[in-house]
């Protein structure tokens, strides 16, 4: 499965503290790997269908302050996850 990064979560990724950033390439691996239902089953990262004006997407949790942001999208044949934003999450 291809995993694609918005320009935003390319610079959001850089500032973000280096344990969040290497679970995160855990996540991109597992993804692109065993596929996006693998990475779903395991319970770390909460994945989860986002509401409100995120509505459509989905975020996995990278830490308690941490999530990153992804929608599936079709592309021909190919389904792509969009990594849409890294950020720290408002509570």
């Amino acid at each position: 499965m291809n995993v694609e990064f918005s320009s935003k979560a390319r610079k959001q990724l850089v500032r973000v503290p280096v344990h969040i950033a290497r679970k995160f390439a855990l996540w991109v691996d597992l993804v692109r790997v065993d596929g996006l239902e693998a990475a779903r089953a395991v319970s770390g990262f909460r994945d989860h269908a986002l509401k409100g004006e995120w509505q459509g997407y989905r975020a996995i949790r990278l830490s308690d302050a941490y999530r990153a942001i992804y929608i599936v999208r079709d592309r021909g044949a190919i389904e792509t996850v969009c990594v849409e934003e890294v950020n720290k999450h408002d509570y």
